[in-house]
């Protein structure tokens, strides 16, 4: 019996290595103080108030005396063993005074993808540190190969509105059972209590498959990736940061001062083994202590010269954070994300990696990565115009070849010599000078000899008076 319960325990381990356990943190219990607008949970002089209009399913743990309660339209107690209410008539000290009238929180709004109430319970099988592994913030809710846990003796009451059809699990565990099958999970939505537990657009689906890949699988989450930042982050925003061009990893609500290590991979690459190598290589030396790890596969998206979409690639990302403040802000997370691109160019073909790239965001970069960033956009762009010419003179050249463009001929010889003429006038004693008394155009050169003969039948006789010369001393 002994052997037998150790062999399933290393099952599990085994089963924990691939496989990821989330677990849904509030609850609707009768018990639970936070669940009542007072923060305590209601005693015999008490008038309990459940909203009339409010779906609801309330676990009971325990025996309750109670004064007066209000129930809903559409709700259930589940009631634990022993546990039940009985009705209070005074007649001995309750302890709480005279009453007070307690109202039942809502809990409508308690979405599937808040990553603040889900926590990763992941048995770490002694092998990785949870303090220096971490998830982006898409893969903080359950991702489509992961386990759910609600536990034991609990109720609760989640809102699944996505923006997907379906949200897929390997399985999910709630009132103590696990239901890792299509069939079993079908019977428990046709009991009473799921519809009051689960309500939104969405819908659950239990595939009981694991990831089928040793590089992993991607999350699922990015069509709610919105919800989850929302859920996450509210009217308040990202924080500022200490570095300069903070990076945005995928899967991720906000910059991170850091680096980030994107790995190519072949049929050959393990993600457990190469996390665990990370951590027992690296992450375990003292002066990596702070640095902080987040890996998996992501889905890159794919742009023509960096502006147009063409699809996406799964690659293996590498987020690497630090406590570091002010200028060493993001120092050992680059010199840790160096350590691993040296490695791979050494070892990269045995560990199944291809090739790797690395961004990098300290408080010490001046604006590095945006600089570099834009001279990458600058260089498409001029890329990209210079193929749009080329594309307009092949339209061009095509429309001409086919008939649907005639030609149109330009006088150029004609531009040319007007601006030979322009630029080399001719010396001013070939035009002569203009005579304020004589309005006659001065005649071009070549013309001379013709123009005697041209000018003399429409020229009108002129005269003009001289004053020195005085008429009459001809006559003498």
């Amino acid at each position: 019996m002994g052997s037998l319960l150790f062999l399933l325990g290393v099952l599990q381990l085994l089963a924990a290595a691939r496989a990821a356990y989330k677990q849904w943190i509030p609850n609707t219990n009768f018990e639970t103080a936070s669940n009542w607008d007072k923060e305590r949970v209601p005693c015999a002089s008490d008038v309990i108030h459940f909203e009339k209009n409010k779906v609801l399913s309330v676990f009971v743990g325990s025996p309750h005396t109670v004064t007066e309660m209000f129930l809903p339209l559409n709700g259930e107690l589940l009631l634990a063993p022993g546990a039940g209410f009985a009705a209070f008539d005074g007649s001995w000290d309750s302890g709480c005074g005279s009453g007070a009238v307690l109202r039942f929180a809502d809990a409508e709004q308690r979405s599937w993808f808040d990553p603040a109430l889900w926590k990763d319970v992941s048995p770490a099988g002694g092998r990785e540190p949870a303090r220096r592994i971490f998830s982006v913030d898409e893969e903080r809710v359950p991702c489509q190969y992961d386990d759910v846990i609600f536990q034991p003796e609990t109720s609760f009451r989640v809102n699944l509105d996505s923006s997907q059809p379906v949200i897929r699990l390997r399985s999910i565990s709630l009132m103590g059972q696990e239901l890792s099958s299509a069939e079993a999970w079908a019977e428990y939505l046709g009991g009473p209590s799921a519809p009051r537990q689960f309500h939104g657009n969405g819908t659950l689906q239990v595939t009981g498959a694991r990831c089928p890949h040793s590089s992993g699988c991607a999350c699922g989450n990015t069509q709610d990736g919105h919800r989850i930042c929302a859920s996450l982050l509210g009217a308040a925003g990202c924080p500022a940061l200490p570095c300069q061009s903070p990076l945005r990893p995928l899967g991720h609500c906000c910059g991170v001062c850091g680096a980030v290590v994107t790995l190519d991979f072949t049929p050959d690459f393990d993600l457990q083994k190469y996390q665990d190598r990370v951590v027992q290589s690296w992450l375990s030396l003292p002066k990596y202590e702070g640095v902080q790890m987040a890996i998996s596969k992501v889905h890159s998206a794919q742009t023509f010269l960096g502006l147009l979409p063409r699809g996406s690639v799964p690659v293996i990302q590498i987020v690497l954070v630090d406590g570091g403040a002010g200028e060493q802000a993001g120092t050992a997370a680059q010199q840790l994300a160096t350590d691993l691109v040296g490695d791979i160019a050494q070892h990269g073909a045995a560990l199944g990696i291809s090739s790797s790239r690395m961004e990098v965001a300290t408080g010490s970069t001046l604006g590095g990565q945006a600089g570099g960033r834009a001279a990458r956009r600058i260089a498409a762009g001029t890329v990209l115009g210079l193929l749009s010419g080329l594309l307009v003179l092949g339209g061009i050249l095509f429309l001409y070849r086919k008939g649907k463009l005639r030609p149109c001929p330009l006088h150029l010889h004609r531009l040319w010599d007007q601006a030979e003429d322009t630029a080399s006038p001719e010396p001013a004693s070939d035009k002569g000078f203009d005579n304020p008394m004589f309005d006659v155009e001065p005649l071009e050169s070549g013309s001379v000899e013709e123009a005697p003969q041209e000018l003399a039948p429409q020229a009108p006789p002129m005269f003009y008076l001289n004053p020195l010369y005085d008429p009459s001393e001809t006559e003498t």
